[in-house]
């Protein structure tokens, strides 16, 4: 589709020597290489050449003529296209000075360079937090509206950013394209695969600014943290019981529900929680995925092995409210407290595990 022109004239001729054999082409190129005589009736917008106008006019229409021929993918501007070529090429023609990172894009070099100089250009008007790229910026700005653009197109749930939702969308395709190189384990995020990779590199960078105990996860760190703060931020809605962690008040509702939707393939029993279903498997494998890094003692459950961990710690988070002695097991804590109550444990001869009877 051709622009409409508009043309000036005024411009055009002035100046303009007289040669009889000179073509109209001949004379637009002359008078209009050094003048803006071609005008976008869109926008205003002034182009030296007719072909300058007529290719940005395309961003008006929209029309692509531009197509590549691996993916079919169209474009507007053949440059667009040319770029978009690199996708497939792999083709990396600009290179940082400082660190030598290739990149396809001058755009995305441009970008890379403001990691050296910490150049931040983008400001959020709402809070002055300042941003290097201004893709950052326009994420960061939803968190003041609230605007979710991007929805699942299964479940509904929406996202304020476009890789969340891509990371969500594996949830339902049990899509899990992050491998590790040592093991061969598969995770469908790469923060998962990164997380993993540390128990084989045995790296931890996080460390609590109380005790200094130092973790592979974040997670982990947050959730040792409690210990110190005793913070019980999760409640239950039912009986107003508090915890220190979401994942407990999430099998803590199960008591209320009676609800238990997964159920062992091997001997039928049922439970109320994945995770209780994949602990509780791995009494018919004997896996023991948990080990202690310190004694290399291996443990089937992760809480068993954080208790055994205490042993070398000597941790004792667990502190009696009558006469404040403390212990590292919950359980032997509430051993203890029987001694004040005067509870009587009933044990038994087959298992030998104990129970407190008030009365008894």
């Amino acid at each position: 589709m051709e622009a409409s022109v508009k043309v000036n004239e005024t411009n055009l001729f002035r100046g303009l020597p007289f040669e009889p054999f000179d073509t109209d082409k001949s004379i637009e190129i002359k008078t209009c290489m050094n003048e803006k005589c071609f005008t976008c009736d869109v926008c205003g917008k002034e182009f030296s050449l007719k072909d300058s106008l007529n290719r940005h006019f395309r961003t008006h229409t929209g029309e692509k003529v531009y197509s590549c021929h691996i993916c079919n993918k169209d474009f507007s501007q053949k440059c667009h296209l040319n770029e978009h070529n690199r996708t497939h090429t792999n083709e990396r023609p600009y290179t940082c000075d400082v660190c030598n990172k290739d990149f396809s894009f001058k755009s995305n070099l441009k970008e890379h360079y403001r990691i050296h100089t910490n150049e931040k250009p983008y400001s959020c008007d709402v809070c002055g937090k300042v941003f290097s790229r201004k893709g950052h910026l326009n994420q960061h700005f939803r968190t003041h509206t609230g605007e979710k653009p991007y929805s699942c197109a299964i479940c509904n749930k929406r996202f304020s950013q476009k890789w969340p939702l891509n990371e969500h969308y594996r949830t339902h395709t049990n899509e899990k394209p992050y491998s590790c190189d040592v093991c061969n384990r598969d995770f469908s995020h790469k923060a998962h695969l990164n997380d993993h990779y540390r128990t084989h590199t045995n790296q931890k960078p996080y460390s609590c600014d109380v005790c200094n105990k130092e973790f592979s996860l974040k997670s982990n760190l947050n959730r040792h943290f409690i210990i110190h703060t005793n913070e019980k931020p999760y409640s239950c809605d039912v009986c107003n019981k508090q915890f220190t962690l979401k994942s407990s008040l999430n099998w803590h509702f199960s008591t209320h529900t009676n609800e238990k939707p997964y159920s062992c393939d091997v001997c039928s029993k049922e439970f109320s929680q994945k995770r209780n279903l994949k602990n509780h498997y791995r009494m018919h494998t004997n896996e023991k995925p948990y080990s202690c890094d310190v004694c290399s003692k291996t443990f089937s459950q992760k809480n068993s092995l954080y208790v055994h961990y205490r042993t070398h710690t000597n941790e004792k988070p667990y502190s009696c409210d009558v006469c404040h002695k403390k212990f590292s097991q919950k359980s032997n804590l509430n051993k203890h407290i029987s001694t004040h109550t005067n509870e009587k444990p009933l044990i038994f001869d087959v298992c030998g595990k104990d129970i407190s009877l008030e009365g008894v």
